[in-house]
């Protein structure tokens, strides 16, 4: 019979303690059935990414242990960080990896937020797949306002949370879990302080594209109603600007399809772009993992050669992405089916 597994990369709102990212971790360590895959800790964004793996009942019971840790521990009310954020425990997303259909995801992540909303009296949202509602479905949607605007959001009825109380937790914020496809989180690096020269290119390559503006610079609206936005260069495609420090911006990305919207053609675009700008695209940073196929696609470009050997199509890859920029890249860490294995 085909082995099920299910992995889970849930964020936690901490990046700086080490010593309670330990302690939320632990389930995950305890557990045989489930593999700790990575944890990416940032400390100016003040968030931990999470990665695990395993039987899918096994991966819930386990997320659900590590919810009630982080909970426990993390206090909202001090929180600060350049990433965008509304919640202790700020999304868990579920993802079909094998033996298990985006189905069977939706019920997990349901199954998630009935427990930890009843256990913790945590309003929860579902996003994604999971979502009961189109203004839910984008992640972004949801967590516009970040955790400050919730105080008087959840109040609107079109906020009202899908599972848990109509309450705002200064402790605690909300939380957001759903099903979704493989994303891969990648940033690139830009020699520049200037945030705003980030947003620019982000702009200028995601979906949403930007909003259209009047000679006022007010936003223009449709009959509707609503914002009209120019289209943006690729699709499934986030992107917004960030920073790496307070000495770095980069562009930050979830590219949502991979087989349609690649590392390379976007990470090329941004080399572009930014010469335009007179700046220097420097430096690849991947949050989490990322499936092999995405690295080979991107290392046959980068190659431009018939390499058939997979070994070298990822060292083209990881040097054409510039991930060996910023420190050493194990891709025995970093690609999902490599880590399996040595796990």
């Amino acid at each position: 019979m085909e082995s099920q597994l299910v992995e889970c990369v849930p964020n936690f709102s901490e990046g700086r303690d080490q010593s309670i990212i330990d302690s939320i971790i632990q389930p995950i360590m305890d557990n045989a059935n489930v593999s700790l895959l990575d944890i990416d800790m940032g400390s100016d964004f003040n968030r931990t990414v999470v990665t695990m793996v395993g039987e899918p009942e096994s991966v819930l019971k386990t997320v659900i242990e590590c919810t009630s840790v982080a909970l426990d521990l993390i206090d909202m009310r001090d929180h600060s960080g350049e990433h965008a954020r509304m919640g202790a425990v700020d999304v868990v997303p579920f993802i079909p990896i094998n033996g298990v259909s985006m189905e069977d995801c939706v019920e997990l992540s349901k199954r998630y937020a009935k427990i930890v909303s009843e256990q913790h009296s945590l309003p929860v949202y579902l996003y994604a797949n999971s979502a009961k509602k189109p203004q839910r479905v984008r992640l972004p949607d949801i967590r516009k306002g970040e955790y400050e605007g919730w105080e008087e959001k959840i109040f609107l009825p079109q906020w009202k949370p899908d599972y848990g109380p109509v309450e705002f937790k200064p402790k605690m914020g909300v939380t957001a879990t759903g099903a979704r496809d493989l994303l891969i989180a990648f940033n690139v690096n830009l020699n520049t302080a200037d945030k705003s020269m980030a947003n620019i290119i982000a702009s200028k390559i995601r979906t949403s594209g930007t909003i259209v503006k009047n000679e006022k610079g007010e936003k223009v609206r449709d009959i509707n109603g609503q914002v009209k936005r120019t289209q943006g260069m690729y699709k499934h495609l986030q992107a917004a600007g960030w920073m790496y420090n307070e000495h770095v911006a980069q562009v930050s990305m979830n590219f949502l399809d991979f087989s349609i919207t690649g590392l390379y053609d976007v990470t090329e675009t941004i080399k572009k772009e930014a010469s335009i700008l007179g700046l220097e695209a420097n430096a690849g940073e991947l949050v989490g993992l990322v499936p092999l196929q995405a690295i080979v696609n991107a290392g046959r470009k980068y190659a431009k050669t018939n390499v058939q050997d997979v070994a070298v199509l990822v060292q083209y890859a990881i040097e054409g992405l510039m991930l060996d920029r910023l420190e050493k890249f194990d891709p025995t860490e970093s690609i999902i089916e490599w880590a399996m294995q040595r796990g």
